[in-house]
Formats: structure tokens, C-alpha cells, sequence
């Protein structure tokens, strides 16, 4: 449409300058060039149409596939010491990947680094990232992307700080504003800190989420602030073994990092857990209907 304006534009400065003769033959041309325009945004429609239908169109083999990991039954179960285990297989070699304080300026692009690599991890996200129709939008593309979305609070604050009534609108108000952009709200909480209350833990249980904090991560320490530096300690720390659950954080410096990390987890024979087969309160009450 830009292109038809321009050479209208260019077409009339034209005219102004032409005999009548001239005036035929520019309008001619001009009448002509409008209909390669035409054309050409026609055809240009037509291939994006094309394309956009055959990267959204599944098989029917693949429709049902993806029903059937949404129906799956969970696999997994978080341990008293927040390690994920199978329940049919406790020595599976298994990790499960966690992002804290998204979405913030990092977080789509660390989907699209796991999205590519075809693994999953949870996004817990806080309440001041979310506060413009952009940063919405952002949440929604991750949700889009397949990544459960945790409650990481409000503010971000730390709840022993807080009444209980300022506990509850840090968790809960969360919990509603995710509903509102995702239509569901998260199955997993996680307090600023790992620092949670007696009330706490129970609100997190009244509103069907799992409590879960992790059992190590590095990425807010000085020395791990560099690509090179986080992926190595992320990969071979000691504290790395079947279940852990691994805390990273939105920073520019993990978002680098993550697509190593995730490969080299992989070349020691671990599985990158979808934490949707992890069973939460709101899915084993799901299950048990």
C-alpha cells in the first residue's frame, strides 16, 4: 500500500510537467505499474498464508500427540529436599530447569534458547514485570511457546517482612494478574529468597500450587557472572546429581549461558524434566475426578 502511495505521489509531480501526450504515457505507465504492485502484494499474501499454514498444520499423528502430553498423567514428584524423582523410576538420570524473575529483559530470548533445544523449564515470574500491556504480551509468548508459568510474587519482597494480609496480595494478586493475561493461573510458587511462612506455605496450598525452591544455582554470585563462568559451574558442580532442580535467574549473563548449560547437562546423560508431568496439587486433584 506504501508502494501505491509513493508512486502516486511521484506520478502526480510528474504529470505537472507533461503535455498531454507525456500525460498519457506517464498515466499508462503508471496504471501499469500499480498492477505489478497489486500482484506482487497478492502473490506476496498468498506465500505467507502458505507458509503460515504449513508451520501451524499437524498431522493427525502429531494432533494426538499433543493432546496426549497435555492429558498425560504426572510422572514426577518433588521430593522433602525440592529434587524432582520419577515414581515408576527413581534412579532416572533426570535435572529440571527453573528461571526466576522473569520476564524481565532476558526471559523470551532464554525461551526461544530452550524452545529451539526442545527442553522446558518453569518461568516464575514477578508482578512489577508485568505491569504494561508490553510486558504482557511477553508472558504470553512464553506461555505460547509451551513453558509453565510460576508465582515468584508481586514484588518481590521478603514474606517474613509482611503481614499476612500483604502475603496474600503478593501471592494471590500474582496469581489473578497471570490468570488474566494466560487464562490459567500457575501450579508452582516460589518465595523471593526461598524464604516462606507458615502462611505462606498454606496459601501456596489453598491455591493448588507446589511450594518448590531448588537445590543449587550460581548465576547472582559475582564470580558466575559471565557466560563462560556459569555454564562450566552449572554443569560440573559437585551439587549435580539425579533430581536436581536447578535455579537460574532473567540476567543477560544466564540467558548466554543457558544454551551450553543445557547441552552439557545433556552429555552427561541427564533428561531436561517437563515440569508439566511434574504433579502439583491442582493436577493430582485433576486426576483423581
Amino acid at each position: 500500500m506504501k508502494k501505491t502511495l509513493v508512486l502516486s505521489i511521484a506520478a502526480a509531480i510528474i504529470l505537472a510537467g507533461c503535455g498531454d501526450e507525456e500525460v498519457q504515457k506517464t498515466t499508462e505507465a503508471r496504471q501499469e505499474k500499480q498492477e505489478m504492485v497489486k500482484e506482487n502484494v497478492k502473490a506476496s499474501e498468498e506465500k505467507t498464508e502458505k507458509e503460515a499454514e504449513e508451520v501451524t498444520e499437524e498431522s493427525p499423528e502429531e494432533e494426538a500427540q499433543s493432546k496426549e502430553v497435555v492429558q498425560a498423567s504426572p510422572q514426577y514428584t518433588m521430593k522433602g529436599d525440592f529434587s524432582i524423582q520419577n515414581m515408576t523410576d527413581p534412579d532416572e538420570k533426570i535435572v529440571l530447569l527453573t528461571i526466576d524473575d522473569a520476564p524481565d529483559k532476558n526471559a523470551l530470548e532464554m525461551a526461544k534458547t530452550l524452545k529451539g533445544l526442545n527442553v522446558k523449564a518453569i518461568f516464575f515470574v514477578n508482578g512489577h514485570f508485568l505491569d504494561t500491556p508490553e510486558e504482557g504480551e511477553v508472558l504470553k509468548q512464553i506461555h505460547q511457546m509451551g513453558f509453565p508459568i510460576g508465582n515468584h510474587t508481586y514484588n518481590h519482597k521478603s514474606l517474613k517482612d509482611l503481614t499476612e494480609e500483604q502475603q496474600r496480595k503478593e501471592i494471590v494478586d500474582l496469581n489473578d494478574r497471570v490468570e488474566e493475561l494466560i487464562g490459567e493461573r500457575p501450579q508452582f510458587f516460589r518465595a523471593p529468597f526461598g524464604m516462606n511462612t507458615d502462611y505462606s506455605k498454606q496459601l501456596a496450598a489453598d491455591e493448588k500450587m507446589l511450594l518448590m525452591n531448588w537445590t543449587y544455582g550460581y548465576d547472582w554470585e559475582k564470580e558466575y557472572q559471565s557466560k563462560e563462568a556459569l555454564a562450566d559451574m552449572m554443569v560440573n558442580t559437585p551439587l549435580l546429581r539425579n533430581g536436581a532442580n536447578l535455579l537460574m535467574h532473567d540476567r543477560e549473563w544466564t540467558s548466554a549461558a543457558l544454551g551450553d548449560i543445557v547441552k552439557g547437562l545433556q552429555d552427561k546423560g541427564y533428561k531436561i524434566v517437563d515440569p508439566a508431568l511434574i504433579e502439583t496439587p491442582a493436577n493430582k486433584e485433576t486426576a483423581a475426578q
